[in-house]
Protein backbone atom coordinates (compact mmCIF):
# COMPACT_ATOMS: atom_id res chain seq x y z
CA UNK A 1 0.00 0.00 0.00
CA UNK A 2 2.83 2.38 0.86
CA UNK A 3 4.49 1.61 -2.48
CA UNK A 4 1.26 2.39 -4.30
CA UNK A 5 0.84 5.71 -2.48
CA UNK A 6 4.48 6.60 -3.09
CA UNK A 7 4.16 5.79 -6.79
CA UNK A 8 0.92 7.76 -7.04
CA UNK A 9 2.49 10.76 -5.32
CA UNK A 10 5.51 10.51 -7.60
CA UNK A 11 3.28 10.55 -10.65
CA UNK A 12 1.34 13.46 -9.19
CA UNK A 13 4.49 15.45 -8.59
CA UNK A 14 5.77 14.66 -12.02
CA UNK A 15 2.49 15.77 -13.51
CA UNK A 16 2.89 19.10 -11.76
CA UNK A 17 6.54 19.70 -12.37
CA UNK A 18 6.97 18.90 -16.03
CA UNK A 19 4.38 21.36 -17.31
CA UNK A 20 5.92 24.05 -15.20
CA UNK A 21 9.28 23.41 -16.83
CA UNK A 22 7.80 23.84 -20.26
CA UNK A 23 6.24 27.16 -19.28
CA UNK A 24 9.59 28.53 -18.17
CA UNK A 25 11.24 27.42 -21.40
CA UNK A 26 14.00 29.56 -22.93
CA UNK A 27 13.39 32.49 -25.26
CA UNK A 28 11.15 31.69 -28.15
CA UNK A 29 8.65 29.77 -26.07
CA UNK A 30 4.94 30.47 -26.31
CA UNK A 31 4.59 32.25 -22.99
CA UNK A 32 2.48 35.37 -22.73
CA UNK A 33 2.36 38.27 -20.24
CA UNK A 34 -0.49 36.45 -18.49
CA UNK A 35 1.57 33.28 -17.97
CA UNK A 36 4.57 35.37 -16.92
CA UNK A 37 2.37 37.02 -14.28
CA UNK A 38 1.13 33.61 -13.11
CA UNK A 39 4.72 32.36 -12.88
CA UNK A 40 5.54 35.44 -10.80
CA UNK A 41 2.65 34.69 -8.41
CA UNK A 42 4.00 31.16 -7.88
CA UNK A 43 7.40 32.38 -6.67
CA UNK A 44 8.26 31.57 -3.06
CA UNK A 45 7.75 28.74 -0.59
CA UNK A 46 4.43 26.93 -0.22
CA UNK A 47 3.48 24.37 2.45
CA UNK A 48 0.48 22.11 2.76
CA UNK A 49 -0.57 18.61 1.87
CA UNK A 50 -2.74 16.26 -0.12
CA UNK A 51 -6.46 16.86 0.32
CA UNK A 52 -7.74 13.74 2.06
CA UNK A 53 -4.17 12.52 2.60
CA UNK A 54 -2.38 11.81 5.86
CA UNK A 55 -2.18 15.06 7.89
CA UNK A 56 1.37 14.30 9.02
CA UNK A 57 2.66 14.35 5.42
CA UNK A 58 3.70 17.96 4.92
CA UNK A 59 4.47 18.95 1.35
CA UNK A 60 6.81 21.86 0.65
CA UNK A 61 7.10 23.45 -2.78
CA UNK A 62 9.72 26.11 -3.51
CA UNK A 63 9.49 28.08 -6.75
CA UNK A 64 12.34 30.29 -7.93
CA UNK A 65 12.24 31.47 -11.52
CA UNK A 66 11.16 28.39 -13.46
CA UNK A 67 12.67 26.00 -10.89
CA UNK A 68 10.13 24.00 -8.93
CA UNK A 69 11.26 21.88 -5.96
CA UNK A 70 8.72 19.45 -4.48
CA UNK A 71 9.59 17.88 -1.11
CA UNK A 72 7.68 15.48 1.12
CA UNK A 73 10.59 13.75 2.86
CA UNK A 74 14.14 12.50 2.19
CA UNK A 75 12.75 9.60 0.14
CA UNK A 76 10.25 11.60 -1.92
CA UNK A 77 11.37 14.84 -3.54
CA UNK A 78 11.73 16.26 -7.05
CA UNK A 79 13.66 19.13 -8.59
CA UNK A 80 11.95 20.25 -11.77
CA UNK A 81 11.76 22.98 -14.34
CA UNK A 82 8.29 24.32 -15.05
CA UNK A 83 6.40 25.99 -17.85
CA UNK A 84 2.92 27.51 -17.94
CA UNK A 85 1.41 27.04 -21.41
CA UNK A 86 -0.54 30.07 -22.59
CA UNK A 87 -4.26 29.85 -23.30
CA UNK A 88 -5.17 26.92 -21.07
CA UNK A 89 -8.28 26.95 -18.89
CA UNK A 90 -7.81 25.95 -16.16
CA UNK A 91 -4.19 27.12 -16.12
CA UNK A 92 -1.78 24.23 -16.69
CA UNK A 93 1.63 23.69 -15.20
CA UNK A 94 4.12 21.43 -16.99
CA UNK A 95 7.02 20.18 -14.86
CA UNK A 96 10.05 18.34 -16.20
CA UNK A 97 11.84 16.33 -13.55
CA UNK A 98 15.56 17.09 -13.45
CA UNK A 99 16.48 15.22 -10.25
CA UNK A 100 14.57 13.13 -7.76
CA UNK A 101 15.05 10.99 -4.71
CA UNK A 102 16.93 7.78 -5.49
CA UNK A 103 16.41 5.81 -7.55
CA UNK A 104 16.19 8.63 -10.08
CA UNK A 105 14.01 6.67 -12.49
CA UNK A 106 11.66 9.57 -13.20
CA UNK A 107 14.28 12.05 -14.42
CA UNK A 108 13.24 13.61 -17.72
CA UNK A 109 9.57 12.76 -17.17
CA UNK A 110 7.02 15.56 -17.68
CA UNK A 111 4.17 15.94 -15.20
CA UNK A 112 1.12 18.02 -16.13
CA UNK A 113 -1.12 19.65 -13.54
CA UNK A 114 -3.70 22.37 -13.31
CA UNK A 115 -3.45 25.09 -10.70
CA UNK A 116 -5.10 28.15 -9.24
CA UNK A 117 -4.22 30.66 -6.55
CA UNK A 118 -7.19 31.96 -4.58
CA UNK A 119 -7.32 33.54 -1.15
CA UNK A 120 -3.62 32.86 -0.55
CA UNK A 121 -4.02 29.14 -1.29
CA UNK A 122 -2.26 27.37 -4.15
CA UNK A 123 -4.33 24.43 -5.39
CA UNK A 124 -2.69 21.89 -7.69
CA UNK A 125 -4.42 18.89 -9.25
CA UNK A 126 -2.57 16.19 -11.14
CA UNK A 127 -3.21 12.76 -12.50
CA UNK A 128 0.46 11.87 -12.33
CA UNK A 129 3.21 11.38 -14.84
CA UNK A 130 2.44 9.60 -18.06
CA UNK A 131 -1.23 10.64 -18.09
CA UNK A 132 -2.61 11.13 -21.60
CA UNK A 133 -4.63 14.22 -20.73
CA UNK A 134 -4.25 16.89 -18.03
CA UNK A 135 -6.95 17.22 -15.38
CA UNK A 136 -9.86 19.45 -16.43
CA UNK A 137 -11.31 20.35 -13.02
CA UNK A 138 -10.38 20.74 -9.36
CA UNK A 139 -13.01 18.37 -7.93
CA UNK A 140 -11.05 15.18 -7.22
CA UNK A 141 -14.06 13.42 -5.65
CA UNK A 142 -15.27 12.61 -9.17
CA UNK A 143 -12.01 10.92 -10.15
CA UNK A 144 -9.91 8.88 -7.72
CA UNK A 145 -6.97 8.93 -10.16
CA UNK A 146 -6.50 12.65 -9.44
CA UNK A 147 -4.53 14.08 -6.53
CA UNK A 148 -5.27 17.54 -5.12
CA UNK A 149 -2.69 19.55 -3.18
CA UNK A 150 -3.55 22.64 -1.17
CA UNK A 151 -0.67 24.82 0.00
CA UNK A 152 -0.23 28.24 1.59
CA UNK A 153 2.66 30.60 1.01
CA UNK A 154 5.08 30.82 3.92
CA UNK A 155 8.03 33.02 4.71
CA UNK A 156 11.30 31.23 4.03
CA UNK A 157 13.03 29.99 7.13
CA UNK A 158 16.28 31.79 7.76
CA UNK A 159 19.27 29.63 8.40
CA UNK A 160 21.00 30.79 11.54
CA UNK A 161 24.70 31.27 11.03
CA UNK A 162 26.65 31.20 14.28
CA UNK A 163 28.38 34.47 14.97
CA UNK A 164 32.11 34.36 15.55
CA UNK A 165 33.15 34.19 19.18
CA UNK A 166 35.08 37.20 20.46
CA UNK A 167 38.75 36.58 21.13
Amino acid sequence: MKRFLKARLLFTVLSLVVPWFLVGAPAGSNTSPKTDAELQRLQGTWEGGVVGGPPQEKITIKVSGNSFHFHRDTNFWFETTIALPAGTNPQQLHATIQHSAPPEQSNGQVVVAIFKIEGGTLTLVTSGGGADEPPTHFDVAENKALTRYELRKVEPKEEKVPSPKPK
